[in-house]
C-alpha cells in the first residue's frame, strides 16, 4: 500500500472523529438530554407539554389554558398532592372592557403539615399558568399567526413546581405547615387568578404565613435571584441557607425584576418571595420555546427551592414589615406593565431605564441638606406611568427611604420630559415603569 493511501486511510477516522465532535458541542439539546438526572428530564418532558403549539400559548380564558390547567392537575395528582380545584381547574370571571366575560382558571393542591398547631397554617408556592397567547400578524401582504409559547415564562416555572410538590410529598414528614400549591390563571390580567384565590375562593387567607412564586426559572446561566422586596426575615432565611451545602445560591436583588404573582400577596401584607433567573432575550417572544431552557441547571435550582421551602414551612412565621417593604397598588385598569409592551416606551431614543436615570434624574436630582447634614442616604423605589402621549405622570413611592428623599425622587420623575410612548399590538398605551433611585454620600477625604 502506497504512502499517499494510508494517509487517506488515517485522515478518514480523523474526518469522522471531528465531525463526531462537531456534532457533539453543537446539538446540544440532544445530549444534554443523556447527561440529565431524573428531575430534570421530567422537567423537559412538562415544559414540552406545557408550551406544546397545540396550547397556543396558553392565553388566559383560552382552551390551551384549559389545557395546561388539566395537565397540571394530572401532574399534580400523579405526584401525590390533593386536589381542591376541579379536572380542568376552578373557573372564574373576568370582565372585560367590551362586556365581555373571560373565563380562567386556578389549580389548587395541598399537601398537609403534621403539626397539631401550625397545620392550619399555610404556605403558598405558586407559578403562573397563562401566557400571552397568540397574536395575528400580516407577513409579506399574508396573514400569520405568532404563538407566544411561553417555555421559559412560565412553563418552566410550572414544571419546577410539580417537581417541587413530588419531593415535598415523599418528605411531608418534615411539614409542620400545610403547604398549598397553585398554578395560577390570568396573571396576565393583573393576577386576576391570585386576586380571586386571596379574595373569593380560599377560606384560608387569613392564615397565610408566606409565598414562594416560580417564574421564569430556566435560564441559571443569566443569574439566579430572590426578591423579597426588602424583607428582613425573609432575606435572613436566604442568608441562613447560603451557608448550607447548596448546590446553587441566589443573590438577593431590590430591584424588582418583573411584575409577577407576589404582588397580588404583598397586597395582602403576606410576605413573598420570588424565585427567578430573570429577563431573557426571547421573553414575551415566539422565540420562548423549549431550547430556551437549561433543564440540568434547573434542577440545581430545584434543590435549593426545595430546602428554602421546608424551612419556611417549619420554621418561624416570617413578619411583613410595612417600613422596609413594598407595598405596591393594583395596576389600574389599561395600564400596561413596562416589560409586557411590544415596544416600550423610550427616553432619548433608548428603552433602557438606566438612560432615564444617568442623563435626567441623577443629572437633576438634588441632596436635600438635611438629609446631608443627618447622613440620610439610601435607595428609592419609585412607581410612575407614561401615558399615551409620553407624560410622565401617578409617581408614587413604592418603597420609601426618608420623606426627604422621597420626596426629592419624586420631584425630580414628575419633572421629566416627554417620553416616546409604549405600544402593545400597535396601539400607543398607558405604561408603568419602577426605577430606583439611589443616595449616595460620598466620604471625604482626610
Amino acid at each position: 500500500m502506497s504512502n499517499v493511501m494510508r494517509k487517506s486511510f488515517l485522515l478518514l477516522p480523523l474526518l469522522c472523529l471531528s465531525l463526531l465532535a462537531a456534532a457533539q458541542f453543537k446539538d446540544t439539546g440532544l445530549y444534554a438530554a443523556l447527561d440529565e438526572g431524573e428531575r430534570a428530564s421530567r422537567m423537559r418532558e412538562h415544559v414540552a407539554q406545557l408550551s406544546a403549539a397545540a396550547l397556543e400559548g396558553r392565553g388566559a380564558g383560552t382552551q390551551g389554558e384549559r389545557e395546561a390547567a388539566e395537565y397540571m392537575t394530572e401532574a399534580l395528582q400523579a405526584c401525590g398532592v390533593e386536589i381542591l380545584s376541579g379536572a380542568f381547574g376552578e373557573p372564574f370571571g373576568i370582565r372585560q372592557a367590551d362586556g365581555d366575560t373571560l373565563c380562567s382558571r386556578n389549580v389548587i393542591g395541598i399537601i398537609p403539615g403534621y403539626d397539631r398547631q401550625l397545620k392550619d397554617r399555610y404556605i403558598v408556592i405558586g407559578a403562573r399558568l397563562d401566557n400571552l397567547g397568540t397574536r395575528q400578524v400580516t407577513v409579506d401582504g399574508r396573514p400569520h399567526t405568532q404563538v407566544f409559547y411561553g417555555a421559559n415564562g412560565n412553563a418552566s416555572g410550572l414544571a419546577m413546581l410539580l417537581e417541587l410538590s413530588r419531593m415535598l410529598v415523599t418528605n411531608a414528614v418534615l411539614l409542620k405547615r400545610t403547604v398549598v400549591v397553585a398554578a395560577f390563571g390570568a396573571s396576565r390580567c393583573d393576577q386576576a387568578g391570585v386576586w380571586y384565590f386571596l379574595n373569593r375562593r380560599f377560606e384560608g387567607a387569613s392564615r397565610i404565613d408566606a409565598m414562594l412564586n416560580l417564574d421564569a426559572v430556566g435560564t441559571l446561566s443569566r443569574g439566579f435571584y430572590a426578591y423579597t422586596a426588602s424583607n428582613a426575615d425573609l432575606n435572613a432565611l436566604l442568608v441562613r441557607l447560603a451557608g448550607t451545602l447548596q448546590p446553587v445560591q441566589p443573590d438577593i436583588v431590590s430591584r424588582e425584576p418583573f411584575v409577577s404573582d407576589h404582588r397580588a400577596f404583598y397586597a395582602r401584607e403576606i410576605p413573598s418571595v420570588l424565585f427567578t433567573t430573570g429577563l431573557y432575550p426571547e421573553y414575551n417572544s415566539e422565540k420562548d420555546t423549549p431550547s430556551v431552557v437549561e433543564y440540568g441547571d434547573m434542577e440545581r435550582e430545584l434543590e435549593y427551592v426545595y430546602h428554602y421551602a421546608v424551612e419556611l414551612a417549619c420554621g418561624q412565621a416570617p413578619r411583613f414589615n410595612p417600613v422596609t417593604d413594598v407595598k405596591p397598588r393594583r395596576r389600574q385598569e389599561g395600564v400596561v406593565a413596562y416589560q409586557d409592551c411590544d415596544a416600550k416606551p423610550s427616553f432619548l431614543g433608548s428603552t433602557d431605564p438606566g438612560i432615564f436615570l444617568s442623563k435626567w434624574v441623577y443629572v437633576y436630582l438634588k441632596y436635600p441638606q438635611e438629609a446631608v447634614r443627618e447622613g440620610i442616604q439610601g435607595r428609592v423605589l419609585v412607581d410612575f406611568v407614561i401615558d399615551e402621549k409620553g407624560r410622565v405622570a401617578d409617581v408614587r413611592v413604592a418603597r420609601g427611604v426618608h420623606p426627604l428623599l422621597d420626596a426629592e425622587a419624586v420631584r425630580v420623575i414628575a419633572a421629566s420630559p416627554d417620553w416616546k410612548p409604549g405600544r402593545l399590538r400597535g396601539a400607543k398605551v398607558r405604561t408603568e415603569l419602577t426605577v430606583e433611585v439611589e443616595f449616595r454620600l460620598e466620604r471625604r477625604k482626610k
